[in-house]
C-alpha cells in the first residue's frame, strides 16, 4: 500500500533495543475494522464519498454470520430475529425469495452479495487482527496489527461486533458436568442423549432450548425473571411489519393494548410454568419466539426459575425443585468489548458513544454495531455509517461544519428512551428506543446538512447477484 514511511528512531537503535517496525503513514485514510454487517455498511458509505479507506478483517466477510469463523456464536438453527422486510440495507433489501426470517446461511450469503455488489470485497484485507489502536499527540491514530505492522490513520471506525465476548455467570456451587456459554453451541446432535439445562431468557436461550429438545433426553430452561414473548407472526405478517403498519399510538397505550393482546393470544406465561413479567411490555429487549410456548405445552422443555445451588450434577432452583443435568448452557449475553482500544471506549457493557456511534472525547474514533435497541440492527448500522462518512467528508470540504459537530456532540445528550422506562438491568443501561433513535438521528442530519443516503452510482444499476444469495454460494 502507498504512503509515507516513518524511519526508525536512532535512539532506539543506539540503545540496542529491538527496532520497532516502521510506521506506514496512510495520511487522510480511514481504517475500518471488521467486515461484518456494520463494517460493510461503513465501507460502502466511505466509498460512495470517495473517502480513502483501508478495511481489515480477522476472518472472512460476514462477521458472526459465518458459522465457520473461530469464535462465532452462530448455531445451525439460528434465524434472523427481525424480518427480511425491515432488515437489509438502504437501496439493497433482502431478496423477496427469502423466507420472512432467513437462516444464518442466507444472511451470510446476503452480506457477501452486498459486499460484491458494491465492489467492497477486494478492498477487504482478511486474516488481519488488530492488536492495538493508540491515539497520538497529534490526534491521529496509530494502529498495530498482530503481525507487528504499524499504520497511521486520520480516523478509525471500529466495527468489531457485539457478540464475540461471552458474559459468563458464576454458578452457586461446583458443577461436575459440562458448563459452557451458548457461543460454543452448534447443533442438537452434540447433545444427543444428554440432560441439558439452558440458562437465560433471551432469544438465543429460547432457540437453543427448543432445538436441543429434538435430541436431548431432557431439557430444562431456567429464567430468573419473567419476560414478554412476542410471536414471529401476527395475523400472518411478520411482527415487526405488523407493528410498523399500525397506527402511531402513545407508548403507554401501545404497552397496554399490545400487552393485553399477547396475554389473550398465549395466556399468561405462568400458565405454562414460566414467571409472569414484572415489567411492562417493551421495557426489556423483546423475545421474538413462536416455538418456546409450543415446546412447553408439549412437555419437550421444562421451565424453572433461577438457580439456588449446584452440587455435582444436581441443580436446585429457587422454587425448591431440582434436576440432574449433564450439560449447562449459559445463554447469558455478551460484553461489548473493543479489546484493541478499550481504554477509549470505557465500559465493556456499554461503550460511551454519542448516539451509540461517535466518541465524545476522542476525535476520529467511531463505533458501529454497539447499539442496543428494540428493532432490527442493519438499518441502524447503515444510517450511522452514512452519518460518520458525511462527518468525515466535512473534514475535507467544510472544516467549519466539521468542527461545529465536534463541539456539538460533546455536550448534546438527547433522551432516546421514546417514553419507555427501560429495565435497570446491566444490559439495558445503554438501551435506546429505535424510533426515538431514528428520529433524533434524522434531526441531527438535517441540522448539519448531511446526505444520509448512500451514493447509488455503483452496483444498483446492474443485476444484483440474487442467484448467489439464494444458493449461499457467494464468496
Amino acid at each position: 500500500m502507498s504512503g509515507n514511511v516513518t524511519p526508525l528512531s536512532p535512539r532506539s537503535a543506539a540503545a540496542g533495543q529491538s527496532p520497532e517496525p516502521p510506521v506506514e503513514d496512510r495520511r487522510d485514510a480511514v481504517l475500518v475494522i471488521g467486515a461484518g454487517p456494520a463494517g460493510l455498511a461503513a465501507a460502502r458509505a466511505l466509498r460512495a464519498r470517495d473517502i480513502p479507506y483501508d478495511h481489515v478483517e480477522r476472518h472472512g466477510v460476514g462477521g458472526i454470520w459465518d458459522i465457520d469463523a473461530p469464535g462465532s456464536p452462530m448455531y445451525e438453527a439460528a434465524h434472523f430475529i427481525s424480518s427480511k422486510t425491515t432488515s437489509g440495507f438502504e437501496g439493497y433489501p433482502m431478496p423477496d425469495e427469502f423466507p420472512d426470517y432467513p437462516n444464518h446461511r442466507q444472511v451470510l450469503s446476503f452480506l457477501r452479495g452486498f459486499a460484491d455488489a458494491y465492489d467492497l470485497t477486494d478492498r477487504i484485507e482478511t486474516g488481519v487482527t488488530v492488536a492495538d489502536v493508540a491515539k497520538e499527540p497529534t490526534g491521529r491514530w496509530l494502529v498495530t496489527t498482530a503481525d507487528g505492522r504499524r499504520r497511521r490513520y486520520s480516523a478509525v471506525v471500529c466495527c468489531t461486533g457485539a457478540q464475540w465476548f461471552p458474559s459468563m455467570p458464576e454458578l452457586p456451587g461446583e458443577f461436575t458436568g459440562t458448563f459452557v456459554h451458548s457461543n460454543t453451541y452448534r447443533n442438537a446432535d452434540d447433545l444427543r442423549g444428554q440432560r441439558v439445562l439452558v440458562i437465560g431468557g433471551g432469544n438465543s436461550a429460547c432457540d437453543i432450548a427448543v432445538d436441543a429438545a429434538r435430541t436431548a433426553d431432557r431439557v430444562v430452561i431456567s429464567m430468573r425473571r419473567g419476560y414478554w414473548f412476542i410471536p414471529k407472526h401476527v395475523l400472518g405478517r411478520p411482527s415487526d411489519v405488523f407493528a410498523a403498519g399500525g397506527p402511531h399510538l402513545p407508548m403507554r397505550v401501545q404497552q397496554f393494548l399490545f400487552g393485553r393482546a399477547l396475554t389473550l393470544l398465549h395466556g399468561k406465561p405462568s400458565r405454562w410454568g414460566l414467571q409472569d413479567p414484572d415489567h411492562k411490555l417493551f421495557e426489556t429487549h423483546p423475545v421474538l419466539n413462536s416455538n418456546l410456548f409450543l415446546a412447553l405445552q408439549h412437555g419437550d422443555v421444562e421451565p424453572r426459575p433461577g438457580i439456588r445451588a449446584v452440587q455435582g450434577r444436581t441443580v436446585t432452583f429457587t422454587d425448591g425443585r431440582s434436576a440432574e443435568v449433564d450439560t449447562i448452557i449459559a445463554a447469558t449475553g455478551y460484553r461489548h468489548r473493543v479489546p484493541y482500544a478499550q481504554r477509549y471506549f470505557g465500559d465493556e457493557q456499554h461503550p460511551d458513544l454519542y448516539l451509540t456511534a461517535f466518541s465524545r472525547e476522542h476525535e476520529g474514533l467511531y463505533g458501529i454495531g454497539f447499539t442496543e435497541t428494540n428493532s432490527g440492527a442493519y438499518k441502524h448500522f447503515d444510517a450511522f455509517a452514512q452519518m460518520i462518512a458525511s462527518h468525515l467528508q466535512d473534514k475535507r470540504t467544510d472544516p467549519q461544519r466539521y468542527a461545529e459537530f465536534q463541539r456539538f456532540l460533546r455536550t448534546d445528550r438527547p433522551d432516546l428512551s421514546g417514553g419507555i422506562r427501560f429495565d435497570a438491568s446491566p444490559r439495558h443501561q445503554g438501551y435506546v428506543d429505535a424510533d426515538a433513535l431514528a428520529a433524533y438521528r434524522a434531526k441531527v442530519g438535517r441540522k448539519f446538512g448531511w446526505r444520509l443516503q448512500t451514493g447509488t452510482r455503483r452496483a444498483l444499476d446492474r443485476t444484483r447477484p440474487t442467484d448467489r444469495v439464494l444458493t449461499g454460494t457467494a464468496s
